[in-house]
C-alpha cells in the first residue's frame, strides 16, 4: 500500500441522541463501552467518543431543528459489529438487564444478535458461523 491508499484509517459514526445521559449509560453500563473523550461545557456532556475494543462511536445531543426528528435520524441506519461470539454478547447483555431475543443464524451464515439503543438505532452484533 502507498501512503495515499492507506490514508483513511478509521470510520467513527456520530449518533445524534435525544438524552445523552441515557445513551451514555446504555452504551457504557449495558454494552460495555468506555468514554475515551468528552466535551462537558458547564458540567454536562455535549459530545463524547466511546470505545470498546477496536470499535468506536460518538454521541451528541440532537438539535431537532438542525438534525431532524428522531424518526428521520434513525431511518435506514443500522450498525453491525463484527464480534467473536454473538451468543456470548447476548449472555453478557442480558446479565446487565437487557431483555433481548437470542441470536439467530441468517441464511448467509452470520449469527446475529439484534437490539435497539434508547434512540431506536438498530445494532447488530454478529459472527461468522
Amino acid at each position: 500500500m502507498t501512503a495515499e491508499s492507506d490514508s483513511v484509517q478509521e470510520l467513527v459514526p456520530l449518533l445524534f441522541v435525544e438524552e445523552i445521559d441515557v445513551s451514555v449509560d446504555f452504551y457504557t453500563d449495558k454494552l460495555g463501552f468506555e468514554i475515551k473523550l468528552k466535551w462537558e461545557p458547564e458540567g454536562k456532556i455535549m459530545w463524547c467518543r466511546l470505545e470498546r475494543d477496536s470499535v468506536a462511536l460518538m454521541l451528541q445531543p440532537a438539535c431537532p431543528d438542525e438534525d431532524g426528528t428522531r424518526e428521520e435520524r434513525v431511518k435506514g441506519v443500522g450498525f453491525f459489529f463484527l464480534c467473536h461470539d454473538a451468543q456470548g454478547m447476548y449472555e453478557e447483555f442480558t446479565t446487565k438487564g437487557l431483555n433481548l431475543e437470542p441470536p439467530r443464524v441468517a441464511f448467509y451464515g452470520m449469527n446475529q444478535l439484534f437490539l435497539k439503543d434508547p434512540d431506536g438505532y438498530e445494532l447488530c452484533f454478529q459472527n461468522q458461523v
